[in-house]
């Protein structure tokens, strides 16, 4: 069991009591389980929603009450015994209304409590905000969105395919028993779910590689795929407009590797417009791994001494961030950091990267084939990811690579990144994908960000530009090192292939051919942010 720095307070064993029954307004009940210390049942409070099970949290709720914490833990309807049928996203708001007027007439109700948990632990406490909760003294959400669609399942307009499909399936196996989900029975849900993700995702038509999964239609899955454009579908997922009601001091976490990164600085900028107390923490983890960290568990444990037992406020500056290819942390007043510059990045013929504009040049082409989708190589992923080699990549030829030279002095970018690319297509459609690598000078391509844009169908032959967002970054390019820019037509299956038909399902597939210009008057460029410190 991980363990946190700092002192323990005495209580002896912690006392666990498992199948608490809160009852719901129109029948059934949520099931949860309570930990505190032995000698505390009053001990300040902090509260837990999952539809993982509670069982897998046990070692969280032994840790808390190691430091003083009682913790309520509470799976959402459909999951871990509750009853209902668990709808995702959409959290039923009934729900919790009915958890915390039963919490507030429990006699082990100390009058107050925190919030913690990671990915849906945490976007369920951006759902707890859809009302004011005199209570709440602070939330600790990691690696979890305020908002689900547009940020996280169709971010760029393509849809998430490899997550999602997976997580629809693994979740399915989780979900709906009425009993608590052990972790055994999570760990063969999880490994059952990574096994047949491959092959369903490579299943035609999109909307039925549900079925190559679990040979049968998820209903999450169906609900996704049968809604993807914005629209009404979407608004009991987007709890942007709750940052007012959250409580007066929220922690935040991320990882460059995770999936909900951008997601999480969104919800950072939405706390700090409302005026809440909000410290962000973003290491070098994937997605979940933070929370395993001491200098998360430092911060988190400084947020609920303050909160809740009218400890010192936290000593940590407002911002905390790892500096990839620095290898050390940098501390800031906010984010994006003060002082950020841009330097523009000019795609040149010839696979050149360079600072000054393109001259008058022919285009650079590649041939994307739906039949053989580029793949997707490491990235910010629910299920994996990392920082890989991207050398495998940038040697296929549906892949354009623009390299940079090699750089007199090293510099810095953090903040928001982003590409224009000039295109021009011989078909309706096409995905532009973008990739930003350090390149060491043996010639290994480390990922630092990516991204990708789906371009809506268009007259083909006409010149586009497509502006593709990458990941948010702090990373340092040493001396003698060069960027590269990589650029493709998909990046399947983490999203789902561009069928180059203009349609998002079907079997018919054609072939794309991609010109990419790089002219004076249609530039492709990278716009990287420069850190006053580079």
């Amino acid at each position: 069991m991980p363990r946190a720095p700092g002192r323990r307070t005495p209580g002896g064993t912690p006392r666990l009591h498992r199948g608490l029954s809160v009852p719901l307004p129109e029948g059934g009940r949520l099931r949860a389980d309570r930990a505190h210390p032995a000698g505390d049942p009053r001990a300040p409070l902090v509260l837990l929603r999952t539809p993982y099970g509670r069982r897998p949290l046990t070692w969280l709720m032994r840790l808390l009450a190691e430091r003083g914490y009682q913790s309520l833990a509470v799976s959402l309807r459909g999951t871990g015994g509750s009853s209902g049928r668990f709808t995702g996203w959409r959290l039923h708001p009934g729900d919790t209304d009915a958890l915390l007027a039963w919490l507030r007439a429990q006699p082990w109700f100390p009058g107050a409590f925190a919030t913690w948990g990671a990915s849906f632990l945490g976007y369920a406490q951006w759902e707890m905000a859809r009302r004011p909760v005199p209570e709440w003294r602070a939330a600790l959400i990691q690696d979890a969105p305020p908002e689900f669609y547009a940020g996280v399942l169709y971010r760029g307009g393509a849809f998430a395919l490899g997550d999602w499909l997976r997580w629809a399936d693994q979740t399915r196996r989780i979900t709906g028993g009425r009993t608590d989900t052990g972790a055994w029975r999570a760990l063969r849900a999880t490994r059952a779910a990574a096994r047949r993700a491959p092959r369903a995702a490579a299943h035609l038509p999109l909307h039925r590689a549900d079925r190559a999964a679990a040979h049968r239609p998820i209903a999450l899955y169906q609900e996704w795929v049968r809604n993807a454009e914005p629209g009404p579908a979407w608004g009991a997922c987007d709890h942007r407009a709750n940052a007012a009601h959250l409580p007066p001091l929220v922690h935040l976490a991320g990882g460059w590797h995770d999936v909900f990164l951008p997601g999480v600085l969104e919800g950072y900028a939405a706390l700090r417009g409302a005026g809440r107390d909000v410290r962000l923490l973003v290491g070098p983890w994937p997605h979940g791994w933070g929370l395993f960290t001491p200098d998360y568990h430092r911060a988190a444990f400084a947020v609920l001494d303050h909160a809740l037992r009218g400890a010192p406020a936290p000593a940590d500056p407002p911002v905390r961030l790892f500096v990839t290819g620095a290898g050390h942390w940098a501390d800031l007043p906010g984010w994006p950091p003060p002082g950020t510059g841009e330097q523009s990045w000019y795609a040149h013929p010839g696979g050149v990267l360079a600072t000054a504009p393109p001259a008058c040049a022919p285009p650079s082409r590649l041939r994307y084939d739906p039949a053989d989708p580029t793949p997707a190589l490491g990235g910010p992923l629910l299920y994996g990811g990392g920082a890989p080699d991207s050398r495998p990549l940038a040697a296929r030829p549906d892949v354009l690579a623009f390299t940079g030279p090699r750089l007199e002095h090293g510099l810095t970018a953090a903040g928001p990144l982003s590409a224009e690319v000039a295109v021009r297509l011989d078909g309706p459609s096409a995905d532009v994908y973008a990739r930003l690598c350090d390149v060491d000078p043996q010639g290994a391509m480390t990922h630092v960000s990516d991204g990708l844009v789906r371009l809506a169908p268009a007259e083909p032959g006409r010149v586009r530009t497509a502006r593709v967002d990458l990941w948010p970054l702090a990373h340092r390019f040493a001396a003698g090192h060069r960027l590269a820019l990589l650029l493709a037509g998909g990046a399947f299956p983490r999203y789902d292939r561009n069928l180059g038909t203009g349609r998002r399902l079907g079997t018919a597939m054609r072939p794309v051919r991609v010109e990419v210009l790089h002219d004076p008057e249609h530039p492709s460029v990278l716009r990287l942010p420069l850190s006053g410190s580079g």
